[in-house]
């Protein structure tokens, strides 16, 4: 008979954002004349940028004809994207890559789930908390984190990002061999600075752990003292992979493109103490089980670098930034507690009168009939807080916001 994996019995029932779904659609059902604005799930609304899109359908006309039809591409991406991502990216930043430690893929969600795959069931883990759900999920899979004791897994080490340390966090409390960070964070909104950044990499060069950066939200950037990238530290590629995506920079939630930084100078180790190159395993891995990202689609992603993508890519973005201090002012005007939207397209409110996440999701949907994300469903340290996203279209934002000022003043 055929056995499961029964790590995956392991997890809760339900992801977050089905139980979210869930009920939003029974409020549906029961108030169908209510208009709904959804602020929760981090969803683009701005259609791709029209250089995106000339350039998807000179590739499609490619493809209906023979003389210059694509089949099966390169499983690390074709030279084209690469090189577009090498320069405009890294190099730009002072940052060198050689060709070969760019991996494109169809986003940076499937590669943090994915990239496990090449490393020890036993390897201790941490995460900052409150932390974006898939870090945790695809390392249960795996048999990493024990089990779920009140809200924490039991081998993971939580590194808590609250009010009272400023979201910034602290070193672990014990040694981990491998750290998650996500900055510009999801679901916080808040940044690191070098300094507080070089911390992490020093940590992880001197107790030869291994960093998982993922950094798809860096477009969001405003502030120059911010690093873009964790390559930015001296060191950084002896330590650390980097996790990229086209999603929320471009557009490209249902078009699906990212990219992984995988460093030839990263290597883990054998239970005999061996270094092994992980650039050398992730490429066996892709080209195992990935037939790489469509040509189409790397067609678009390489005309986000071009000058008329770079200028029409940052339109948007600036307007879904208008979006967070729109909602910034606003909130903090009613007199509620509001951290990020500064760097990052994300505001983590603060729940008002000490209400629990969800309680307070609750009444939003059914007062105010807006939909945010709780806070505690990124964990025991989002708990009493609620997020928010600047994803939305301007008059919803601006709906929204006026709705929340006739509720709370």
């Amino acid at each position: 008979m055929a056995l499961i994996n029964e790590h995956f019995l392991k997890l809760q029932n339900n992801y977050l954002f089905s139980d979210i779904a869930k009920k939003v659609n029974s409020f549906k059902v029961t108030h169908p004349k209510k208009k709904i604005i959804r602020m929760g799930i981090g969803d683009v609304t701005q259609p791709l940028a029209p250089a995106v899109i000339e350039a998807m359908h000179k590739a499609v006309d490619e493809m209906a004809s023979k003389d210059t039809f694509h089949g099966y591409g390169p499983e690390q991406g074709y030279p084209f994207l690469i090189d577009a991502i090498i320069k405009n990216d890294y190099a730009s930043r002072g940052i060198f890559l050689e060709p070969g430690e760019v991996f494109v893929s169809d986003g940076a969600k499937s590669d943090c789930g994915n990239i496990g795959d090449m490393l020890r069931h036993d390897n201790s883990i941490g995460v900052t908390d409150p932390v974006y759900p898939v870090y945790i999920d695809s390392n249960v899979m795996s048999g990493r984190t024990g089990t779920l004791e009140d809200g924490k897994w039991s081998d993971v080490v939580y590194i808590p990002c609250t009010e009272a340390n400023d979201f910034v966090p602290d070193l672990p409390s014990r040694r981990v061999d491998i750290i998650y960070l996500c900055y510009p964070n999801n679901p916080t909104g808040t940044t690191l600075t070098k300094e507080e950044l070089k911390k992490w990499v020093n940590y992880a060069l001197a107790n030869d752990c291994l960093i998982m950066y993922d950094s798809a939200y860096e477009a969001y950037i405003q502030d120059p003292n911010i690093p873009h990238s964790i390559y930015e530290i001296k060191g950084a590629k002896k330590v650390a992979i980097e996790f990229r995506s086209f999603s929320k920079t471009a557009g490209f939630t249902g078009v699906r493109c990212g990219y992984t930084i995988v460093p030839k100078e990263l290597n883990a180790f054998t239970l005999a103490g061996e270094r092994v190159p992980l650039n050398r395993m992730w490429n066996r891995r892709q080209c195992t089980k990935f037939n790489g990202t469509s040509y189409i689609t790397q067609r678009g992603a390489e005309a986000v670098y071009s000058p008329e993508g770079k200028t029409q890519i940052r339109k948007t973005i600036d307007y879904y930034m208008t979006n967070a201090r729109i909602m910034r002012e606003s909130l903090r005007s009613c007199g509620l507690r509001v951290y990020g939207g500064e760097n990052a397209p994300y505001i983590w409110l603060k729940t008002p009168d000490g209400l629990s996440s969800w309680k307070f999701f609750d009444k939003l949907l059914y007062e105010v009939n807006i939909v945010g994300t709780p806070g505690v469903g990124f964990g025991p340290g989002g708990e009493g807080f609620l997020r928010l996203t600047a994803f939305g279209d301007r008059n919803d934002t601006l709906e929204a916001m006026s709705r929340l000022k006739k509720w709370l003043l």
